[in-house]
């Protein structure tokens, strides 16, 4: 049986032996006396009350109706029920709250979608969920005209145009959106890793980089584009994805007016602005940035090369030189001139080449003017004036 609580508010009448007091706005005179007393007064009341709490272990009897008054003792006796749960001694105003409470321990899922058949422990998640089915986004942003399906999101949404960050790190004095943010930047500091891999040891500071790198071990890529049906590990990829059809690029620099498709790219681009660099490599002090560019350099003093080619054993620090590695093995070619159709293995080769076609020579020798397609080129001619030979 549930354990309900009663708390009894008395409200006390003072005795009065005799007949001797008379009341005028509110000011007892006591004429025997010959002096004036205030006494705090309730509206509709002719006495002073005394409200004392006794809380009951036990139920007690249903009430007629709230107020039940005592004359043999002159107490007025006000019943408020409070229900408790029978695992965690919580209290509940409302017997509805408390069972929907006692779902969380139970792990009873009684609400059902009848679209696909997914159970929810409370019924406003399952019309949380409902919306996925019916697009339905009640919550509009008045300045970007955005929709969200939850209220919770449109705050957070509102904060990228307020700029507002109201949680504050205590050991650097940054600042965060959203508490989440807030927790998973102090592990920068803690070097605290919580979330662990049973198949390779591996720890992470996130639960979600957990499920990631657990999907490297069974080569699951859930998320696939409508439009040209890649896969991808991650469903924040598939948005980043989609915006490459749409040309979307939600996130606005506020000093240079530039867009950027992820609002880490805006982050890390306001930096250029200010010149921030609040990560620091403990061996040597160096700042950066970027937190991804700290760990890549912590690679020089630790000499860790994570990512290896299991065709030639060949190891690399960083992932983008193997997946540059990979190509050298399969030919794979997947950028294409749209001039002259030849492909290339790396970005920067096609971008080399298309200068052919358009004439470009970005590189200019401050020396003498002269200008090049192609960095390295440029670096060849300054030897020319600075007498240095190169090292083979």
């Amino acid at each position: 049986m549930n354990q309900y609580i009663d708390v009894e508010i008395k409200e006390e009448m003072k005795a009065i032996e005799k007949p001797v007091l008379s009341q005028k706005d509110e000011v007892l005179v006591k004429e025997e006396l010959e002096f004036h007393e205030e006494l705090p007064m309730r509206q509709n009341d002719e006495i002073p009350v005394k409200e004392e709490i006794e809380v009951y272990k036990e139920p007690v009897l249903k009430q007629d109706a709230e107020m039940q008054v005592k004359e043999e003792t002159g107490v007025h006796v006000k019943k408020i029920h409070q229900y408790q749960c029978n695992w965690c001694n919580k209290t509940f105003s409302h017997k509805g709250n408390l069972t929907r409470h006692q779902i969380t321990h139970t792990s009873e899922k009684p609400y059902q979608c009848k679209k696909c058949d997914k159970y929810f422990s409370q019924n406003s998640s399952l019309k949380l969920h409902q919306r996925t089915h019916t697009g339905e986004k009640p919550y509009q942003c008045k300045q970007c005209d955005k929709s969200f399906s939850r209220n919770t999101s449109f705050i957070l949404h509102q904060r990228t145009h307020t700029g507002y960050k109201p949680y504050q790190c205590n050991q650097c004095d940054r600042n965060f959106a959203q508490i989440g943010d807030l927790i998973k930047h102090q592990r920068t500091h803690t070097g605290e890793k919580p979330y662990q891999c049973y198949q390779c040891d591996k720890v992470f500071t996130q639960k979600g980089h957990l499920i990631i790198h657990q999907r490297t071990h069974t080569a699951e890529t859930p998320y696939q584009c409508k439009q040209c049906n890649k896969y991808f590990l991650q469903h924040n990829s598939l948005i980043i994805h989609l915006r490459t059809h749409t040309g979307d690029k939600p996130y606005q620099c506020q000093q240079c007016d530039k867009n950027f498709v992820q609002n880490s790219d805006l982050m890390k681009h306001q930096r250029t602005h200010t010149g921030e660099k609040p990560y620091q490599c403990k061996q040597c002090d160096k700042y950066f940035s970027q937190n991804g560019s700290l760990k890549l350099h912590q690679r020089t003093h630790t000499g860790e090369k994570p990512y290896q080619c299991k065709q030639c054993d060949k190891s690399f620090s960083r992932n983008t030189n193997l997946i540059l590695h990979q190509r050298t093995h399969t030919g794979d070619k997947p950028y294409q001139c749209n001039q002259c159709d030849k492909t290339f293995a790396h970005n920067s080769n096609l971008v080399k080449h298309q200068r052919t076609h358009t004439g470009e020579k970005p590189y200019q020798c401050y020396q003498c003017d002269k200008v090049f397609r192609q960095k390295g080129h440029l670096i060849i001619h300054q030897r020319t004036h600075t007498g240095e030979k190169p090292s083979y």
